[in-house]
């Protein structure tokens, strides 16, 4: 017999055929409305496993209906919609895939960070209008070289974002809860104040109640009118409105965004400044690392069943 996974939120389709071929599969995500609670009622009883996705939320209520679950194997870093807590106390244990995208998260913040102060996406238009040629060399930008980072977080991906500052002529400082050991980069204990050491800020902490709004009105003015921010965390992250507010009055420089508030459509105001580079929450998206991030959600499960050591535990 074969274990029964409940799958959430589907993998990519070569390691959703190794799944197929090692369980049998209770396809949540495909079920619609009352074929929802069908789902949970099979799969319930019988389902010590589940694949999921940190677009997926796993509260209180979801997790009463699947009573034999042991683990959740998330093929995402983050998991700010689900509830750790009262996965933990009901001896739930979660993985996720960080290890695997940090690199190109990490590219992702550098990319927006130099695209936004460099005005790429402008430079871009500027020669695809004609208007160098009708108007010659476009207006200056501002240089990064020499210039300091501040980031907020300094996780795995923190840390590779740092590494890529560095390697470009930045100074680096951060915020945490408390000091990180074994770097010897400058310690805020404070976002304010990093933000008034910083020229760019880059946003790289988890999501979840814990650091919702952390980047502030106050933070964002502290900041200053050259100052850029970065954003591959979470849109929880920063108080939107404030931050929608300081680009359109120059109270920032410019910004550069992976992640919004209400995805897949953000703030409509987004898209009228020229301060501001978009992109839609894709910084893990290469085909390598989302293929990597697939296979290690399916090593997760197989070493649990197994009864080896998880990968990547989260609790």
């Amino acid at each position: 017999m074969k274990p029964d996974v409940l799958v959430a939120y589907p993998l990519r389709s070569q390691q959703m055929d190794m799944l197929e071929e090692r369980y049998t599969l209770h396809r949540l995500d495909l079920a619609k409305g009352e074929e929802r609670e069908a789902v949970f009622e099979k799969a319930g009883p019988v389902c010590t496993a589940m694949v999921v996705n940190g677009h997926v939320t796993v509260d209180d209520t979801f997790l009463s209906k699947l009573p034999a679950l042991k683990i959740a194997s998330c093929s995402s870093a983050g998991y700010d919609q689900m509830d750790v807590d009262a996965m933990t106390r009901r001896g739930i244990k979660l993985t996720n895939t960080s290890e695997v995208l940090l690199d190109d998260v990490a590219d992702m913040a550098l990319l927006l960070m130099l695209a936004a102060r460099r005005r790429l996406p402008q430079g871009d238009a500027y020669v695809r209008s004609g208007q160098w040629g009708e108007k010659g060399m476009m207006p200056l930008t501002s240089s990064t070289y020499g210039k300091k980072a501040g980031i907020v977080g300094l996780g795995q991906i923190g840390l590779a974002i740092a590494k890529r500052c560095e390697a470009v002529g930045l100074t680096i400082g951060y915020h945490t809860r408390s000091p990180k050991s074994g770097n010897d980069y400058a310690y805020f204990d404070d976002p304010v104040k990093l933000a008034e050491w910083a020229d760019v800020l880059i946003a790289a902490t988890p999501g979840g109640a814990a650091t919702e709004g952390l980047i502030s009105a106050e933070v964002l003015d502290a900041l200053g009118p050259a100052g850029s921010f970065v954003n591959i965390a979470r849109g929880t992250v920063v108080d939107e409105p404030a931050l929608i507010k300081a680009l359109e009055e120059g109270r920032i420089a410019s910004a550069g965004l992976d992640v919004y508030l209400n995805e897949p459509n953000p703030d409509p105001r987004f898209a009228k400044l020229d301060n501001v580079v978009l992109y839609p929450h894709h910084a893990s998206g290469t085909e390598e690392t989302r293929e990597r991030m697939a296979q290690l959600a399916v090593d997760n499960l197989d070493a649990f069943f197994a009864g080896k050591p998880l990968l990547t535990p989260v609790n």
